[in-house]
C-alpha cells in the first residue's frame, strides 16, 4: 500500500518505535508513541493515489487537517473520484474524507449516455428485471423506481456510474421491504452481520435500532472499517443508517476491537452466516446455492446463470469469519442470450466502460464462453476487461488473453475492488523484477506493513536476501496474514515465503 523512497541509511522502526516517512526527498522520524501528523497522513495518502493505475493521481491533490482528508482535482469518470476516496480511507490515521475531486468526463450528449444506461440495466444479469428510470442532465443521472432492498439500489447505482461521460448519480431508488421487522430482530441481525464480516472488528461497536433507524456508536479501527460496517447495517427493515457515532482510533489495530470475534465456530455456524451473506449480495440471492462447511473450509454448490454471480458467491463466502477456503463448484448455465447476442451486449459494455473503452479489445464467444485478445496498459484494467465479460447474462468462462503494456503487479484490496483477483486464472504475481537494494525493498515493506489497515506491523519480521522476502512473526487472522503478502510485493519483493503463523487460521498454521 505505501512505498518510498529510500534516502541516506537509517534504521527504519514502526509501531511504538516509531516511523519512518521518506516522501520527495524528506524524512520524519517519530520515536516513543506514536500520534500520526497530517502531513504523514497527506503523504501516505497520495503515495496510494500515485500507485493506483485507475486513478490519475498526478490531477489529485491531497491535504489533511486533524485527520480528516480532503481531495481536490479532476478525474475523467465517476468510478475513479469514487476509487481515490475508498483509497484514502485505507490509509491508517485517516478519520474522514472529503471529495472535492471534479469528474471531467468527455463530452457525450445526454441522450446518448441514457440510451447506454439503459442497455446497461436491460442487459445487466441482476438489474434487467427491474422496474428502473433514469433520466441524464448535463451527465448527471438520476435513477428512480424501486427495488426489495438497499443493496439493489445500490448495485443500480454502480451501473450507471460505470457508464461513460456520467459526472454523478442521484439515486432516488426506493426500498419496499414489503413488510416491517421489529426493531430488535434488526438490532440482532446487524450486530450478527458485523460480527460475521471478515473486515469489520466489531469489538467497540454498538447497535441501536428506534422506528427501523440503525444508529452504530463506538470504535473502529479505520475509516474503510467505518464505511464497511455502515454498508453491512443495511439489512432487511432497515429504514436509515447513522454511523457518525463510530470514531476512527488513529492506530488501525487494537485487540479490543476484535474481542469476541475470532473464536472457534462450528460447520453449522459457518454456514448459516454464509448464507446469511447471500441474502444480502443481489448478484446470487435469486440463485438456490448449496452450502456446506467442513473445518471452515466451504464447498458452493448449484446453479448461476453468469460467471460474475459464481465469482461473488465465491467472495461473499470469503469474507465470512471461520473461512479458510472455497471450493467453488457452482455450474454456471447460460441463459437465453445466443452467443451473437453475448458478444454484441459484451462489445457495447466494453465501449461505454470508462476505464478500457479506449482500447481496442477482440471479442468472440463460442457456447458462452468468452475470448478477449488485445493490449491494455494495465493489470487493473484487465481485470476491468475480464469482470465486465463476466457479468453479462449468459457468460460461463472467460479467457482473457488481454496482453498488459505495463505490468504493475496489482495486488487484492476488499476495500476498493469488486472482483477477487485470484478468481482469474491469468493473475500472477510471478516473474517480477526490481531495481532496489534490499535495504530499499525491507524499508518500503515495513511502510507498507505500518499504514495497512489489515495488518499489525509490529507482530510481521520482514527480512530480505537478493530481493526475496521472509515474513516471520505471528497474526491473528488468515486475512491478515494474505495481507501481508500483498504489502511485500507492493513493497518490491520479487518472491515472498510467508512463514507466519495464524492464532485464528487453519490448522497447520495454527501456532
Amino acid at each position: 500500500m505505501f512505498s518510498i523512497q529510500a534516502i541516506g541509511m537509517k534504521q527504519f522502526a514502526v509501531g511504538l518505535l516509531g516511523v519512518v516517512v521518506l516522501m520527495g526527498g524528506s524524512a520524519d522520524l517519530a520515536l516513543g508513541a506514536v500520534e500520526l501528523n497530517d502531513r504523514q497522513i497527506s503523504n501516505a495518502v497520495d503515495d496510494e493515489l500515485i500507485k493506483d493505475p485507475a486513478v490519475s493521481a498526478r490531477a489529485i491533490d491531497v491535504s489533511t487537517a486533524e485527520g480528516v482528508v480532503t481531495l481536490t482535482g479532476s478525474v475523467n469518470n465517476l468510478l475513479a473520484k469514487e476509487r481515490a476516496e475508498n483509497i484514502a480511507a485505507t490509509v491508517k490515521g485517516v478519520r474522514a474524507v472529503v471529495n472535492r475531486i471534479d469528474v471531467s468526463a468527455p463530452y457525450r450528449a445526454d441522450k446518448e449516455i441514457d440510451e447506454d444506461i439503459d442497455d446497461a440495466l436491460r442487459w445487466d444479469p441482476v438489474t434487467e428485471s427491474w422496474e428502473l428510470t433514469a433520466s441524464v442532465d448535463n451527465g448527471i443521472v438520476t435513477l428512480t423506481g424501486t427495488v426489495d432492498s438497499w443493496q439493489e439500489a445500490q448495485l443500480a447505482a454502480t451501473v450507471a456510474k460505470g457508464v461513460r461521460g456520467v459526472k454523478g448519480v442521484a439515486n432516488n431508488i426506493m426500498v419496499d421491504y414489503k413488510t416491517d421487522r421489529p426493531n430488535r430482530e434488526i438490532q440482532e441481525e446487524v450486530a450478527a452481520t458485523l460480527r460475521w464480516d471478515l473486515y469489520v472488528d466489531d469489538g467497540l461497536i454498538e447497535v441501536s435500532v428506534d422506528n427501523g433507524h440503525v444508529a452504530l456508536t463506538g470504535t473502529v479501527g479505520s475509516l474503510a472499517e467505518k464505511n464497511r460496517a455502515y454498508s453491512k447495517a443495511w439489512v432487511a427493515g432497515v429504514k436509515s443508517v447513522d454511523n457518525s457515532g463510530l470514531n476512527v482510533k488513529g492506530w488501525a489495530r487494537d485487540a479490543r476491537l476484535r474481542t469476541g470475534k475470532y473464536i472457534a465456530r462450528s460447520d453449522a455456524e459457518i454456514k448459516a452466516a454464509v448464507n446469511d451473506a447471500l441474502v444480502y449480495d443481489p448478484r446470487v440471492v435469486s440463485y438456490k446455492i448449496d452450502v456446506e462447511s467442513t473445518g471452515g473450509y466451504v464447498t458452493l454448490r448449484g446453479t448461476v446463470d453468469n460467471l460474475r454471480a459464481k465469482r461473488a458467491a465465491a467472495q461473499d463466502a470469503r469474507n465470512v469469519v471461520g473461512v479458510w477456503s472455497i471450493n467453488n463448484k457452482l455450474k454456471v448455465r447460460p441463459g437465453t442470450p445466443s452467443d451473437r447476442r453475448i458478444e454484441v451486449n459484451l462489445k457495447n459494455a466494453l465501449a461505454r466502460d470508462p476505464s478500457v473503452e479506449r482500447y481496442q479489445i477482440d471479442v468472440s464467444v463460442v457456447d458462452g464462453e468468452v475470448y478477449l485478445a488485445g493490449a491494455v496498459d494495465s493489470t487493473f484494467e484487465k481485470a476491468v476487461a475480464d469482470n465486465v465479460a463476466a457479468r453479462q447474462l449468459g457468460v460461463e468462462v472467460v479467457h482473457n488473453f488481454l496482453t498488459v503494456n505495463n505490468p504493475n503487479f496489482t495486488v487484492q484490496d476488499p476495500y476498493t475492488d469488486e472482483w477477487y483477483l485470484y478468481d482469474y486464472d491469468w493473475y500472477v504475481t510471478t516473474d517480477r523484477t526490481t531495481t532496489k537494494s534490499d535495504w530499499e525493498i525491507e524499508v518500503d515493506i515495513k511502510a507498507e506493513l505500518f499504514w495497512s489497515p489489515f495488518v499489525d506491523s509490529e507482530e510481521v519480521t520482514v527480512s530480505v536476501d537478493n530481493a526475496v522476502v521472509t515474513l516471520t512473526g505471528t497474526v491473528d487472522t488468515w486475512a491478515e496474514r494474505q495481507a501481508a503478502t500483498e504489502n511485500a510485493i507492493e513493497g518490491g519483493a520479487v518472491a515472498v515465503d510467508n512463514e507466519l503463523a495464524v492464532i485464528y487460521g487453519p490448522n497447520y498454521y495454527t501456532p
